[in-house]
């Protein structure tokens, strides 16, 4: 009994975030009370990414310095969005690495790595991975070969691992998991490859699956009939990126991405549901509640993953619980979420494919916009006005903040033919790059979309933002500056030159009283601090 209390003792000195860290759904639904830690992907499960943490300031922003660096061991895109929880901060490296870090020095704790086949499928987006899910004492990370793994939050021992899809037929995973109430939710990527995608959730104790939603409809199911001929079972619509929750409302949002083909769409007549769509779910059985479409029988690749925000507001002089997004189609949405309601849609960056929208917020596409063989010049870009990279909204200014891709691109129309686990996309694009491209960070009006301010980039950026109650912005660019702004004005406070790109989304923490901002750029992680 005394060597089991004195080896309780030492460990207790060495680690003793590591033996009682307790990431419970209580904690998360509340985490907004506890901004020291960041216990989900978008810090909270309305993803605002905004932390009420008020320390580091507009006045003192400019004295911020490297507290530690961690450098990730294989090279890569680094777009993982660490979490922190008593002590701990749960990171992933490229491809789909997990390692659990001391908060106070970055020293490395323990690391788990999967066993991915050399010939891993990876058609349409890069081998990374953007971060775990916390649960109780576990931590859930979904891997490039379509494996979702919980592992034991003290020593990173595998609890259990399933294999969720057939990496060979093109399904992969690249986003953060979702913890629910008992449940892990994910979604695939695959979408170039004619996969037929689906939001799945798991047991978070047994990793036995709870229910799927396919995002397209099978044959006799609701929605199916927007699908010419046989077209639904190509039909893609991936679920790449992490979903948003109402914990009063039970409803679960996610973004769905683009139909296979990408740029053919004579190979699938219709407006090809659920497709470039947000969908809500009844979490505890999957069952669809409302669907919105943004772009019907999209034929530009404007994915609709893009993480929605949620927020209460006076709407026409009403309360309402409205969710917000800025689509990867340069428009900007406002709709009711608990019906799906479309409320108001405004272009946020430049846009050549639509004059407006109807009442029902389908758009009014312009002519002769559609991807031909001789190639259509369109605004925005395949890459669209943004992508995968998080949004930020500030209660504090009614500001929604978004990082913004002016990019143009001349769009093709090919035939293809279907194989399974090969690129299935009937065309390309061939980008505006160089002057003609730019990139920016804009504050927009959170009811109007309307542009309050913009801080412009060299390039298009692949970093996302996060306000602070300190009245700041943070983000970063492609040439490896770090930056923080004037929540207010966008005017620039404070940069770093990291010396590598910065590709990833901007997180905050504090121990010991002191407020501490995270993000990656190059190889490394960087934690600043106040001296």
């Amino acid at each position: 009994m005394r060597i089991q209390i004195l080896i309780l003792s030492i460990l207790t000195m060495v680690m003793p975030s590591m033996l009682f860290a307790q990431a419970s759904y209580e904690r998360i639904v509340n985490a907004d009370q506890e901004p020291e830690h960041w216990l989900t992907h978008s810090g909270n499960y309305a993803s605002h990414r905004h932390t009420t943490l008020d320390q580091i300031t507009r006045d003192n922003v400019d004295q911020l310095k490297v507290a530690w660096v961690y450098q990730v061991r294989r090279s890569g895109f680094i777009e993982t969005t660490p979490l922190v929880v008593d002590g701990v901060m749960y990171l992933t490296e490229p491809p789909s690495t997990v390692a659990a870090l001391d908060l106070r020095t970055g020293r490395r704790l323990w690391s788990w790595s999967p066993v991915l086949p050399n010939n891993v499928v990876t058609i349409g987006f890069p081998s990374v991975n953007r971060g775990v899910a916390l649960l109780d004492d576990m931590v859930y990370v979904a891997t490039l070969n379509a494996h979702l793994v919980a592992l034991d939050a003290k020593s990173g021992a595998v609890r259990w691992d399933v294999e969720v899809a057939d990496n060979a037929h093109g399904y992969a995973f690249t986003l953060a998991p979702l913890a629910l109430d008992g449940k892990i939710i994910v979604g695939v990527s695959g979408g170039e490859t004619g996969i037929r995608g689906f939001i799945d959730a798991y047991d978070a104790k047994t990793g036995d699956r709870a229910w799927r939603f396919y995002t397209i409809p099978g044959a006799g199911e609701p929605g199916n009939d927007t699908w010419g001929g046989e077209s639904w079972k190509t039909g893609a619509g991936a679920t790449w990126l992490t979903g948003t929750f109402d914990p009063a409302l039970n409803l679960l949002y996610w973004g769905i991405g683009n139909p296979g083909p990408d740029w053919n769409g004579d190979m699938r007549p219709g407006d090809n549901l659920y497709t470039c769509s947000v969908v809500a779910l009844d979490p505890d059985t999957g069952t669809l509640k409302w669907h919105f479409q943004f772009t019907p029988h999209d034929t530009h690749d404007w994915d609709a993953n893009q993480i929605p925000i949620l927020v209460d507001a006076d709407w026409n002089g009403q309360p309402r619980k409205l969710i917000v997004t800025a689509n990867r189609n340069a428009f900007y949405y406002v709709l009711d979420r608990e019906t799906g309601e479309f409320l108001h849609a405004e272009a946020y960056a430049r846009q050549t494919w639509a004059k407006g929208h109807e009442k029902d917020g389908r758009p009014i596409v312009l002519p002769n916009t559609e991807p031909t063989e001789e190639g259509t010049l369109v605004y925005p870009s395949l890459q669209g006005a943004t992508n995968w990279f998080s949004p930020s909204y500030s209660p504090q200014t009614n500001m929604f903040y978004v990082a913004v891709r002016e990019m143009g691109a001349y769009y093709f129309k090919t035939d293809v033919d279907y194989e399974p686990g090969q690129p299935f996309m009937g065309g390309g694009e061939q980008a505006l790059s160089g002057d003609d491209a730019y990139g920016a960070i804009r504050g927009l009006d959170v009811l109007t979309g309307e542009k309050k301010w913009e801080f412009r980039l060299h390039t298009p950026p692949w970093a996302g933002v996060m306000s602070t109650a300190g009245g700041l912005v943070f983000g970063g660019t492609n040439e490896g500056n770090i930056f923080a702004l004037d929540a207010e004005t966008g005017g620039l406070l404070w940069e770093f030159q990291a010396g590598g790109t910065v590709r990833t989304n901007p997180m905050s923490y504090a121990l010991d009283g002191k407020q501490y901002i995270v993000t990656a750029a190059g190889n490394g992680v960087f934690v600043f601090g106040l001296p």
